[in-house]
């Protein structure tokens, strides 16, 4: 220590003459303590005031500039010298030197500072803002065949990529084409992964994917999972994962997604639909989920309905059922609900068998499984009076569905569960339906979605409940009672923030009511007739013509 003591002063000595002789001693001498013991050295190094002076050390024209940068990056390896570093104005002179030709210099540069920022986002935001994405983006694509400094590259990008703010300066550079003209060079398991970790944080902005498409990158990771789907070795399924998977990521921007589509004709698309069938279950889950990707706009679904893949999915489906994956299932009802989206897609999709797979899965005790489900059986009867009809009348379906409205720690499937029964009633209009929704207990549900904060479910939990009053008042009066439904109806049309469509149906359904006595009589002690008549003056016509209608009615009935 007492060599360190000696070999600081001669270097704060040093610094100001620039002896370049005596520096480089100096240096050799810290960076040999610093390897011995790098926490006790770097301490000595503050203390003795050494990290202000070494801005002036860090010439691009000075041959120990390599030194110092090594020097700063082994003292950032300490968590409480980063700061004092940034304090000491090393960032500005450390980014100029990324413009050397000097590849040692380049190298420790980086290590120097990719330690000074590491694990903070301020310091690495304020790296973006001084331009360093495009200048290592061009180190990259000059220094390609040092295998120290393009790894020195990757793992910057792998830090900065993260930042959102980093993304726009990423998609203004020739990053993808660098990247997969690298990754095409690379044969070790390790090198791929580097690249891999920063192909996904990038593949998240939309431009940055159709970028990586247009440079190639799709088919490199066709080629690694042909590579690797047989293949046991942990290192083959992780690459295996981690191709399909950002082949997944790929489809999700709009535009990379449609080029690789390419009207249902694309060898990629083609590629992915062949995975389906696989016996390897992450290809199946890749394969189902860039389905359910494609699936993204009417065109391709109707065209992906057309050419039989709705049949891949449902023989997915069923090899699942028993001690299925839970991931597998997931997707492929996801795909299967996109492609039920287009009204044309509806009744092929029931013609195909698809309710009967989808119901298989109703013993589900999986959340996401159990909301894909739902989700699905939706589409499919929105608009088909016969499928809601069959549907409706499936006490077993309905009983599952008033369990699940009930299921509070899940907010989506509890809100599914309430609109699959709405719809049921909505769609097939039919009273044995009402009756089936009645006697499962139904209704008391239906009548708390009308007071839900989405204005849509309220809407089409009125509907239906106008419905069960048209259809069978007599069988619902006593659920109507107990659930107050004639209190929340007063609730949303005194409230002023309720919509126009909110309050049309209100009335219509108090009109509905009005034959059950018990009801009736909720009416009148409620005074309805005032919140209405005020409702004459509303600034929409069809509000305030109903309101006149409703008033009528409430009067001849008083």
């Amino acid at each position: 220590m007492d060599n360190l003591s000696e070999a600081l002063e001669k270097l704060k000595l040093a610094s100001t003459d620039s002896a370049t002789d005596s520096v480089e001693s100096c240096l050799d001498c810290l960076l040999k303590a610093l390897a011995n013991n790098n926490t006790e050295a770097s301490m000595k190094i503050q203390e003795m005031g050494i990290l202000p002076l070494l801005p002036t050390l860090l010439s691009p024209q000075s041959s120990c500039t390599p030194k110092v940068a090594n020097m700063i990056a082994e003292v950032a390896k300490n968590e409480f010298m980063r700061s004092p570093c940034v304090e000491a104005g090393l960032i500005p002179p450390l980014i100029q030197l990324l413009n050397s030709t000097d590849q040692e210099v380049l190298l420790q540069t980086g290590r120097a500072l990719g330690n000074i920022c590491y694990d903070s986002h301020s310091l690495q935001a304020q790296l973006i803002n001084m331009g360093v994405i495009p200048t290592l983006v061009k180190l990259l694509g000059i220094h390609s065949h040092n295998t120290a400094l393009t790894e020195m590259c990757l793992i910057a990008f792998g830090n900065l990529a993260e930042l959102e703010s980093s993304k726009e300066q990423f998609a203004s550079t020739n990053i993808a084409e660098e990247l997969v003209r690298l990754f095409q060079k690379q044969i070790e398991h390790e090198k791929k992964e580097m690249i891999f970790e920063v192909l996904a944080p990038l593949a998240e902005n939309d431009v940055i994917k159709l970028q990586l498409v247009e440079a190639g990158l799709v088919e490199c990771l066709l080629e690694v999972v042909a590579q690797t789907v047989d293949g046991e070795r942990e290192e083959d399924i992780a690459q295996l994962k981690t191709s399909s998977d950002l082949m997944v990521l790929l489809l999700l921007g709009d535009e990379s997604m449609q080029k690789l589509f390419e009207g249902g004709k694309g060898s990629v698309f083609q590629r992915v639909l062949s995975w389906i069938p696989s016996h390897n279950h992450q290809l199946q889950l890749a394969g189902a989920l860039a389905i359910a990707n494609f699936a993204r706009n009417d065109g391709n679904c109707i065209h992906m309905v057309d050419t039989g893949i709705v049949q891949k999915l449902l023989d997915l489906l069923d090899r699942h059922v028993e001690e299925g994956n839970v991931t597998v299932q997931h997707a492929a009802l996801s795909a299967l609900r996109n492609l039920a989206i287009p009204v044309v897609n509806k009744s092929k999709m029931l013609s195909a068998g698809v309710a009967d797979v989808v119901l298989k899965f109703l013993q589900s005790e999986m959340p996401p499984v159990q909301f894909k489900l739902l989700g699905t059986l939706r589409m499919l009867i929105d608009t088909q009076a016969e499928a809601a009809d069959q549907l409706g009348t499936n006490g077993k379906l309905v009983e599952r569905l008033v369990e699940w409205c009930e299921a509070k720690d899940h907010a989506g499937v509890m809100g599914e569960s309430n609109r699959l029964l709405s719809a049921l009633i909505r769609h097939s209009k039919s009273k044995e339906v009402v009756r089936t929704v009645i006697q499962g207990g139904g209704v008391k549900h239906l009548v708390t979605m009308a007071t839900s904060e989405h204005m849509i479910m309220q809407n089409e939990a009125l509907v239906a409940l106008g419905l069960i009053a048209a259809l069978d008042l007599v069988a619902a009066e006593k659920d109507f009672v107990g659930a107050n439904l004639v209190s929340v109806l007063h609730k949303l049309l005194s409230d002023e923030r309720s919509a126009p469509e909110i309050k049309y149906n209100s009335m219509i359904l108090i009109c509905a009511v009005m034959g059950s006595e018990p009801l009736h009589k909720e009416v009148q002690s409620l005074a309805f007739i005032d919140v209405v008549s005020k409702l004459r003056a509303h600034e929409n016509k069809t509000v305030s013509h109903q309101a006149s209608l409703t008033e009528q009615r409430l009067t001849a009935q008083s």
